[in-house]
C-alpha cells in the first residue's frame, strides 16, 4: 500500500470512529523526503500498537522534516483538530520547534523518537514524555564500547543540530579520552569527500559517526570505497534496517549502540517482531519499536484516566504500566527512561542485513541533564 493510499485509509477510519471516539492523538512525522524511511516506520510501529482502539482517533500528517511545517501541523492539531496528545516527531530541530508550545498549551507529547537535551534538563516539563531515550544514550554506549576496546584516537562526527551535538557529547561523555578529530557535517549533507579525507589524515585509530537516513548510506557506501580501513562505530539510527538494505556489505561487522534490537529476548519484544512482519511484510527498525511501546504507554494510560484529568493522565503515563519491547523500563524524575544499552553487531542472515545484541554497554541507564530538571 502505498503512503497515500495508507493515509487516506487512516483519515477514513478516523472519519468513520470519530463520532464514538474519546480521545485523539496527532502524529506529526517525516512521511516524504530522505528521512521518510523513518517516519514511516515510527508511524506504521505506532498504528500496529494501537491496533483495535476504537475509542481513540487517530491524525497524520507529513512534517516534510521541515521546522515550520511541523509548527503549522501543530498548530491546526491543537487549535482546530482538538487533539489530546502529540507524537511522531522524529528529527530534534522540529521537535524543539514544536514541543514547548505544545506542552505550554496543556498538551501532552509523547516522543517517539526526538529527545534533544534541552528537554530533559531545564527545559523538562510535565506534559512531556520521551518514550525512547534522551538523545545522548545510544551515543554514550559507543563511547563506553570504544574506550572498553582500547581504541585511544577516534575520529568523532555528526550533524550541526540538537541531536547531532548531542550525540557527540554523549560519546565523549563515555569515552572521555583524547580524540583524533571532531567534525560537524551540514544537516542533509550527501557527500563526505572532504570529512573523509580528514580522517585519512588525522592519525586516528576508529571512526565514530552519527548520520541519520540517506546521510548515514552516502558516507557509509563512501568510505568503503575510500580504502580508508578503520574500524567504525555508531549509533543504531545509522544501522538501522531499512538503511542497512541500501548500504549492505560496508556495514558488516560495524558495531553500534542501541536500546532496542529484534534479537532481544523479551516477549512482548518478539510479538511484536512476529506482528510487524506480518502486518507489513519486512522487519522493523528501532523507530518501529519506539512508535509500539509509545502507542502502549498511551493505551495503558487511558486505561487508567483521560487526558481531560491531566494530573491523573500524567501519574498514568508516568507509572509506565505497559510491557515494553525492551523489557525493564520506568520513567526518571524527567520523564526519559531509565533503560540498559546494547551493542549490536551488522550480520547478514540469508539475503537480510540485520543487527544483533553483542554486549551490554550500559546498564539502567537515566540521562546526564536529570539533575538540571526541576521535577522530582
Amino acid at each position: 500500500m502505498s503512503i497515500k493510499s495508507l493515509l487516506a485509509a487512516v483519515s477514513l477510519a478516523a472519519l468513520a470512529s470519530a463520532a464514538q471516539a474519546e480521545v485523539r492523538v496527532g502524529m506529526i512525522t517525516t512521511l516524504s523526503g530522505g528521512g521518510a524511511s523513518l517516519g514511516i516506520d515510527t508511524r506504521d510501529g505506532f498504528l500496529l500498537g494501537m491496533k483495535g482502539q476504537d475509542d481513540v482517533e487517530i491524525l497524520v500528517e507529513d512534517d516534510q522534516r521541515k521546522p515550520d511545517v511541523a509548527v503549522q501541523i501543530a498548530d491546526k492539531m491543537i487549535q482546530s483538530d482538538k487533539v489530546d496528545v502529540l507524537t511522531g516527531i522524529v528529527w530534534s530541530n522540529l521537535a524543539m520547534a514544536v514541543v514547548p508550545s505544545a506542552t505550554a498549551q496543556g498538551k501532552f507529547y509523547l516522543s517517539t523518537n526526538a529527545a534533544p537535551a534541552q528537554l530533559a534538563g531545564k527545559g523538562c516539563h510535565p506534559n512531556y514524555f520521551a518514550v525512547s531515550y534522551q538523545n545522548d544514550n545510544l551515543h554514550e554506549a559507543a563511547g563506553a564500547f570504544a574506550k572498553s576496546e582500547g581504541y585511544t584516537k577516534p575520529f568523532i562526527m555528526a550533524p550541526n543540530y540538537p541531536a547531532g551535538q548531542d550525540s557527540l557529547n554523549g560519546f565523549k561523555r563515555f569515552f572521555d579520552g583524547d580524540l583524533a578529530g571532531e567534525v560537524y557535517t551540514q544537516l542533509g549533507q550527501t557527500d563526505f569527500a572532504a570529512e573523509i579525507a580528514q580522517i585519512r589524515a588525522s592519525g586516528a585509530d576508529s571512526v565514530f559517526f552519527f548520520l541519520p537516513g540517506g546521510m548515514g548510506i552516502s558516507f557509509l557506501k563512501q568510505y568503503a570505497g575510500s580504502g580508508v580501513d578503520l574500524p567504525v562505530l555508531g549509533p543504531a539510527f545509522s544501522f538501522d534496517q531499512a538503511i542497512l538494505q541500501a548500504v549492505g556489505d560496508a556495514a558488516l561487522g560495524v558495531k553500534n549502540g542501541s536500546n532496542w534490537s529484534k534479537d532481544l529476548e523479551v516477549p512482548a519484544n518478539a510479538d511484536f517482531v512476529s506482528a510487524f512482519q506480518a502486518e507489513y511484510g519486512r522487519l522493523p527498525s528501532l523507530y518501529a519499536a519506539y512508535g509500539y511501546d509509545t502507542a502502549h504507554l498511551l493505551i495503558s494510560a487511558l486505561d487508567k484516566a483521560d487526558p481531560s484529568d491531566a494530573d491523573a493522565f500524567r501519574a498514568a503515563l508516568k507509572s509506565a504500566d505497559f510491557d515494553s519491547v525492551r523489557g525493564k523500563f520506568s520513567f526518571d524524575t524527567n520523564q526519559h527512561p531509565i533503560q540498559d544499552i546494547y551493542i549490536r553487531e551488522v550480520i547478514k542472515e540469508g539475503d537480510i542485513y540485520t543487527n544483533k545484541i553483542v554486549a551490554t554497554a550500559l546498564t539502567d541507564r537515566s540521562s546526564a541533564y536529570v539533575d538540571d530538571c526541576s521535577m522530582k
